[in-house]
């Protein structure tokens, strides 16, 4: 007989502590005396990448449905829980996780928190309300291929991974999604929403013990103790120009990536502020060459994403037909220029006040803070607090931001550009 594990607490910093369950929860608190709210959120370590190519859409899917009623409350019950008490209620699905979340004032906590285990652990999964809902997420998937800035990017995504489920999109395709039936949500739910496969994490006005007492009460005491899948390792990414067209509308769209940096790198934070010097804001290099110097783009900037295994980053614009040769090969310059010649010491010095300015200023909000307790479980970060991530983001120097800026060189890079048609 396997002796169950102890319970275990660790304070890492005055006001944020961590604590893992006998069960494998692992419990995180952050309080903030100044706000009478509490931010409060349950992460499960399944996402799209963990999905077989034929089931893809399954955890954007079950998602959903843990929405339409559990063992003890109807789809108006749950939004009334919540709701009736001033609060608030979400989830979304990502690539390797999916997260449930309230923010409710405090002396609501115990209600938001039973919403939650009763979404996590006892949703019905009925046959009925799934043919409702695959309607809902097919309509997701319509509105997507509808919105040509959103659509670029899942097929860009797809372009450059190459098969990769990171490339995969988070909805599924119609296909995937009209085939799913609830014995897959059943069996989904069965092997990921199990207690040692999730993260508590909560910000704001909360108190650590008090919090883990009602996470000991609400959740089942162990799992099934199936394994997980592990994400396969990102090898390379494709490189080259791709053109799609599709009726309607009247921009050209274009983004533009290549291979980044995975979740744990140590050039992380530095890639953070070359992509804001690149095209994070009106003072970036793309901003100010593309839109304000040429007039070529209303919307241009760079983007990044950092997975447990993988990234990628670039840069997107949206341009009319007649510009967007001209467009697109001012950006693929101003990347060859960014990865021969990296950022200036001006520049560097610059993007770091505003990085730190964000962070401060993001910091201010339980539900920030929550999302940053999570992501210390889910991608293995060491805890800083805002002094010694300060410290880390001023140490920042020049030859760690050129390592970063060659990863922009256009030669590495899968170019995918939507026209109309």
């Amino acid at each position: 007989m396997i002796a169950e594990a102890a319970e275990t607490t660790e304070r890492l910093d005055p006001e944020v502590r961590r604590s893992v369950l006998p069960s494998g929860t692992v419990v995180l608190t952050e309080a903030m005396d100044s706000v009478r709210s509490v931010a409060t959120g349950v992460w499960v370590r399944r996402g799209t990448a963990h999905e077989h190519p034929d089931c893809r859409g399954a955890a954007h899917l079950l998602e959903h449905m843990v929405f339409k009623g559990t063992r003890r409350r109807s789809a108006r019950d749950i939004a009334a829980a919540i709701e009736d008490a001033g609060g608030s209620l979400d989830a979304y699905t990502t690539h390797e996780h999916t997260s449930f979340q309230v923010r409710v004032p405090s002396d609501h906590l115990q209600t938001g928190l039973d919403v939650l285990a009763d979404l996590v652990f006892y949703p019905s999964l009925r046959a009925k309300d799934l043919r409702m809902e695959k309607g809902v997420v097919l309509e997701e998937i319509a509105r997507t291929e509808e919105t040509a800035d959103d659509l670029v990017f899942e097929l860009h995504s797809e372009f450059l991974y190459d098969g990769h489920p990171y490339g995969a999109p988070i909805l599924g395709t119609r296909e995937t999604v009209e085939a799913m039936d609830t014995g897959l949500l059943r069996r989904l739910h069965a092997g990921a929403y199990r207690p040692e496969n999730l993260v508590v994490a909560a910000a704001g006005q909360v108190d650590h013990e008090d919090l883990l007492e009602k996470v000991r009460r609400l959740w089942p005491a162990s799992g099934n103790g199936a394994g997980g899948e592990e994400v396969p390792e990102l090898l390379s990414t494709a490189r080259g120009r791709k053109v799609v067209s599709r009726p309607g509308g009247r921009q050209v769209h274009v983004v533009a990536g290549g291979l980044g940096l995975d979740h744990a790198s140590p050039l992380r934070h530095a890639a953070i502020l070359v992509g804001q010097a690149f095209g994070g804001g009106m003072s970036s290099r793309l901003f100010q060459r593309l839109r304000e110097e040429l007039g070529l783009a209303y919307s241009v900037f760079s983007f990044q994403s950092f997975y447990a295994r993988g990234g990628h980053l670039g840069a997107y614009l949206g341009t009319r037909p007649e510009t967007a040769e001209q467009a697109r090969d001012v950006l693929l310059e101003e990347m060859r220029r960014l990865s021969e010649t990296g950022l200036s010491a001006a520049e560097l010095g610059a993007v770091k006040e505003q990085i730190k300015g964000q962070i401060l200023l993001s910091l201010e909000s339980p539900a920030a803070r929550m999302h940053r307790l999570a992501a210390l479980v889910l991608y293995g970060e060491p805890y800083r607090n805002l002094d010694a991530l300060v410290d880390l983001i001023d140490g920042i120097d020049l030859a760690q931001a050129d390592e970063v800026s060659r990863l922009y060189d256009p030669e590495g890079v899968a170019v995918l550009e939507l026209w109309p048609a």
